[in-house]
């Protein structure tokens, strides 16, 4: 993350950053609430613990933890679990995602399996990468996954293929 542009990198003394919504949540307020859904994590495998906090945009906040399990393949992400969890309850339009970690000397970032989930959703809405201490990398889900295939493919024109008869 040494890369970023100085201008996406925020500390936790800077000004209060409001997402514009009615209900006047704070980008502090979403990030907050990431690193309480951390505290829920499951994780005995890895000791590795992921809080997200989704700010949909009707102002609602859903939160989620990562779940490990035995069958390593079975294990959820807190972002995903976050998301199906707002999808759950009839939320489809997001505004942002915190993502909140132990990591203290990197960023957390959200693994390929979440940046497609979070895609699914839209390719422009905000992704906070946080420390524990509160500060935070503003991105774009375009930004962490760019050429992305989403659910407007699926209507692009496709090549008709007429399969060979016997």
């Amino acid at each position: 993350m040494g890369d970023l542009p100085i201008e996406m990198l925020h500390g936790k003394d800077q000004g209060s950053q409001l997402l514009h919504l009615p209900d006047r949540v704070t980008v502090e307020g979403l990030i907050h609430q990431s690193l309480e859904a951390k505290e829920f994590s499951y994780c005995p495998y890895s000791n590795f613990r992921v809080g997200a906090a989704l700010l949909a945009h009707d102002g609602r906040v859903f939160t989620g933890c990562n779940v490990e399990n035995a069958c390593n393949n079975l294990g959820v992400c807190a972002e995903r679990n976050a998301i199906a969890k707002a999808v759950s309850e009839g939320r489809r339009s997001f505004k942002a995602i915190a993502i909140a970690s132990d990591l203290d000397d990197q960023f957390i970032s959200p693994c390929g399996g979440c940046r497609q989930f979070m895609r699914e959703f839209g390719a422009n809405w905000d992704v906070y990468l946080t420390k524990p201490d509160g500060s935070y990398i503003e991105m774009k889900v375009s930004e962490l996954l760019p050429v992305s295939f989403g659910p407007e493919d699926l209507s692009m024109k496709k090549v008709v293929k007429i399969p060979n008869e016997y």
